[in-house]
C-alpha cells in the first residue's frame, strides 16, 4: 500500500491521491447536478480522499459544489483552489489572466465565499500572468498567508525559473502540471526541481482525460462541447499508435487483479514520493476504483520494466 504524506505548510496527513473536481462543470460538454455532485464528493471522503482540487475557472458552481459537500467535515480535508484565470472558455480561445495584487485579493475573497470557508489549504496560481513578476505574486501570497486566508500556495504550468524566483520570496508547497504514462516530459525538468525545493507534484490529467482507463476506443463518441472532440490524443491514428501502451497496462492489470486505470495511477505514485495524481470523475464506481489504486503494489523490478518499455514506445500524448 502507498504511504500517506504530509504537505509542507499543511498539517493534514493524506494518501497521495486527490479528487479533481473540474469535470463536474467544465470540459466535458455538461454541468452535473449540484446535489448529485455534492453527494459524490461526500462519498469520495468516505472512500478515503482528503484532497479536493477545484478552481473558479471551471465555473462558479465548481467551488460551490465542493464547499457544500465538505461543510460538515471542512477541517478534515485539504481544499486546493486557484487564482489568476478570470475566464477560461469552454471551446478554446484566449484566457483572461490577472494576477495583480488587487485582483488576487478580490479573487481569494470570492473563492472563500463560494467555498463557504475562511481559509484555503493550497492556493495555486492557475496560469502565470505575463504582466506580473513572480516576486510580486509571492509577496501577495505571503500577505494572504499572514492574514490566515491561505495555508500554503503553489503554481500551475509555470516555467522552472518562475518557480525558483517565487520560491525565494515565499516558499511554495506544490506545483500542478500535467503528467501521465503518455506525457512524461517533466521527469527531466520539474522532478529534480521538486526534489531540490521539497515541493509536491500534483498531477493533472493522470488518466489522460480517461484514455488510460482502457475504456475508450475509435467508436467512442463525446458530447458537444467535450474537449476530447478536438484533441489529437483521441483521433483514430493516435488510438492505434497508443495501443501498445494500453496492452502493457492491461497485462499488468490482469496480473495484479486491478484495472488499467489503477495501474496507471499506481505507476505515478510509485514514480516519486512527492507525486499526487488527481483523477476526476462524476461516477461513484470510478471514485472508488481510482482511490483503490493506492492498494496496488508495483515492485521496483516491475517499475523498472514498465519504464524501460515506455522508453521504447512511440506513443502520442495529450500534447504532441
Amino acid at each position: 500500500m502507498i504511504k500517506p504524506i504530509t504537505l509542507t505548510g499543511i498539517n493534514k496527513q493524506m494518501m497521495p491521491i486527490g479528487y479533481g473536481c473540474m469535470g463536474q462543470t467544465h470540459s466535458y460538454g455538461m454541468k452535473a447536478a449540484e446535489e448529485e455532485m455534492a453527494d459524490l464528493i461526500r462519498y469520495a471522503k468516505k472512500v478515503g480522499y482528503t484532497m479536493f482540487d477545484t478552481a473558479p475557472a471551471y465555473g462558479d458552481d465548481n467551488e460551490k459544489f465542493l464547499g457544500k459537500a465538505v461543510k460538515e467535515f471542512r477541517d478534515e480535508v485539504i481544499i486546493a483552489t486557484k487564482f489568476g484565470i478570470l475566464h477560461m472558455p469552454e471551446e478554446g480561445g484566449s484566457m483572461d489572466l490577472n494576477s495583480t495584487h488587487d485582483s488576487i485579493l478580490k479573487q481569494v475573497d470570492e473563492s472563500l465565499t463560494r467555498l463557504g470557508t475562511d481559509y484555503i489549504d493550497l492556493y495555486y496560481q492557475h496560469r502565470i500572468d505575463p504582466n506580473v513578476s513572480p516576486e510580486e505574486v509571492a509577496e501577495t501570497m505571503k500577505e494572504l498567508h499572514q492574514a490566515g486566508k491561505i495555508r500554503s500556495w503553489g503554481v500551475s504550468f509555470a516555467p522552472v525559473e518562475y518557480i525558483r524566483r517565487a520560491h525565494k520570496v515565499f516558499p511554495l508547497t506544490a506545483i500542478e502540471n500535467m503528467y501521465n504514462l503518455l506525457d512524461r516530459h517533466d521527469e527531466t525538468t520539474y522532478f529534480p526541481l521538486c526534489e531540490e525545493l521539497n515541493l509536491a507534484y500534483v498531477s493533472a490529467c493522470p488518466l489522460a482525460k480517461g484514455f488510460l482507463s482502457g475504456t475508450i476506443n475509435k467508436e467512442t463518441t463525446y458530447k458537444q462541447g467535450d474537449w476530447r472532440n478536438r484533441m489529437d490524443l483521441f483521433s483514430e491514428e493516435s488510438i492505434d499508435q497508443n495501443q501498445v501502451l494500453l496492452e502493457m497496462i492491461t497485462q499488468y492489470a490482469e496480473e495484479k487483479h486491478a484495472t488499467p486505470a489503477q495501474i496507471s495511477l499506481a505507476w505515478e505514485m510509485h514514480q516519486k514520493p512527492f507525486m499526487i495524481p488527481i483523477p476526476g470523475t462524476t461516477k461513484k464506481h470510478r471514485v472508488k476504483e481510482n482511490y483503490e489504486s493506492v492498494l496496488v503494489d508495483l515492485t521496483e523490478e516491475e517499475m523498472t520494466s514498465i519504464n524501460n518499455q515506455l522508453k521504447k514506445m512511440n506513443t502520442v500524448g495529450m500534447h504532441k
